[in-house]
């Protein structure tokens, strides 16, 4: 009998630890959620999914301080740390401010170029690292650099050029009576410069040809008229040259095709103190500074070409998370993002070096601004709202 009861009570033992050693009940996953496989992790609530470097020119233009926070903004609001250094015009520092942005561990970098054609080696690190490079605005000239995004550049001249066209009634001009022009372009190290410039003058091109448009100054090739780091004092220096050797006497200018706002900023002010004659001149530029939209209301600068930068940013963040997840860069992410601005794809025109690479590119369409449409260009969008004054004061 004793036997007996040891054994059962030695049974009851060997089960009880048994039910000890077993894991809890599994519990069932409601219909509808999925378990994270093993070895996996989700990414917690708030975490970024990825580190940008943003390398922009320069504070001291008004562009480049709103395209930096529009990407920065744009790349936080999607859950990405997002990094924005500016590097004040100088080539060695945007050199040494992407070296320390690979540095940090980014996993993409957005690069507007001081100069397209001096960040070789920096690019060379960038690829070395696995880091894939959009060119924002500038194209940079550099075979790693795979992605731009950018406005059409060269349509952004044609349309100044079609404005002249049109503003100076020159298909109603002869050369017995023709209208005057003078030309201020961008800097020679900016590699749009060059299609703003062609742009232009390929619209005004046979005007001139016919005698019907005049320069004065003969100063009609880009390498004469560029103006380095699109800088106004430059450019106001030499319209005041210009004005002073060609139109000292009163003699007639009717047009001034600057290639920006801030170089348009330099002539108009060498228009106003130094033009001896009475008419008004028309002036193109470029951006829609504040400073320049003021000119359009008072009547001092004729036209600007809006880029809207928001939407630029908006592209160049939809390109970002497709590189990122390894997926193509072509007409189905055009379609597929639901833009509301047009956008068009060239896998051609921009080369990035004699090899003929061409970086895949997405150009958006800039539009004109004048005194007649601003207000639907530019303040019903909600990129500019109209002060007391009635002068445009940029929204953000």
């Amino acid at each position: 009998m004793k036997k007996l009861l040891a054994l059962l009570l030695a049974l009851v033992m060997v089960f009880a630890l048994a039910a000890c050693g077993e894991p809890a009940t599994e519990e069932t996953t409601p219909a509808g959620e999925e378990t994270t496989p093993a070895g996996e992790e989700t990414t917690p609530a708030g975490e970024t999914t990825g580190f940008i470097g943003i390398s922009m020119p320069t504070q001291s233009l008004e562009r480049w301080n709103r395209d930096g926070n529009f990407l920065k903004e744009q790349f936080e609001a999607a859950g990405y740390q997002a990094e924005l250094v500016y590097s004040d015009n100088e080539v060695d520092q945007q050199v040494s401010d992407i070296q320390n942005l690979i540095a940090q561990g980014v996993d993409l970098l957005v690069i507007s170029a001081i100069d397209g054609a001096a960040l070789n080696t920096v690019m060379d690190e960038a690829a070395a690292n696995d880091i894939e490079v959009i060119a924002y605005d500038r194209l940079i000239m550099n075979d790693n650099v795979n992605y731009y995004v950018s406005f059409d550049n060269y349509s952004v001249g044609t349309l100044q050029g079609e404005f002249l066209v049109e503003a100076l009634d020159l298909e109603n001009t002869t050369a017995d009576d023709p209208k005057y022009i003078e030309f201020t372009a961008g800097d020679p190290a900016d590699n749009n410069a060059p299609f703003f410039f062609n742009g232009a003058m390929d619209v005004l091109k046979p005007y001139l040809e016919s005698g019907v448009l005049v320069c004065r100054s003969e100063q009609t090739e880009f390498d004469v008229v560029a103006t380095e780091q699109w800088n106004t004092d430059t450019a106001l220096d030499r319209a005041q040259n210009i004005l002073a050797s060609y139109y000292s006497g009163g003699e007639r200018l009717d047009a001034w095709l600057c290639s920006n706002d801030s170089t348009a900023l330099g002539v108009t002010q060498a228009v106003t103190s130094d033009y001896a004659g009475d008419n008004t001149v028309i002036i193109t530029g470029q951006d829609g500074d504040v400073a320049n939209l003021r000119n359009i209301v008072d009547g001092l600068q004729a036209m600007t070409v809006y880029k809207a930068v928001a939407n630029e940013a908006d592209a160049t963040l939809d390109i970002a998370k497709a590189i990122l997840a390894g997926e193509p860069v072509d007409q189905a992410l055009i379609d597929a993002a639901g833009w509301d601005f047009e956008a068009n794809l060239d896998t051609e025109t921009y080369t990035t070096s004699d090899t003929g690479h061409a970086a895949t590119s997405i150009l958006l369409v800039p539009e004109t601004v004048t005194p007649d449409n601003y207000e639907e260009v530019l303040v019903e969008p909600g990129y500019y709202t109209v002060d007391g004054d009635g002068y445009l004061v940029a929204v953000g």
